[in-house]
């Protein structure tokens, strides 16, 4: 039995380094914006980025 159990500790883990790994690779590649992580079940099932991309604008600002 604690094989078994040892065996399914080692499967969690590498879900859990595959999730820490992409979620890290959003995060790098995100300049601003957010993360979404989506559970099911207790399991992650998605991972969403959400980038915000700004514009500053001077309108109708006239020089007297």
């Amino acid at each position: 039995m604690s094989q078994i159990k040892h065996k399914l500790l080692d499967k969690e883990d590498e879900v859990l380094q595959a999730i820490l790994r992409a979620v890290t690779s959003v995060q790098q590649q995100t300049g601003y914006g957010s993360i979404e992580i989506t559970v099911h079940d207790g399991r992650v099932t998605q991972i969403e980025r959400r980038e915000k991309v700004r514009f500053e604008h001077k309108v109708g600002q006239s020089k007297i």
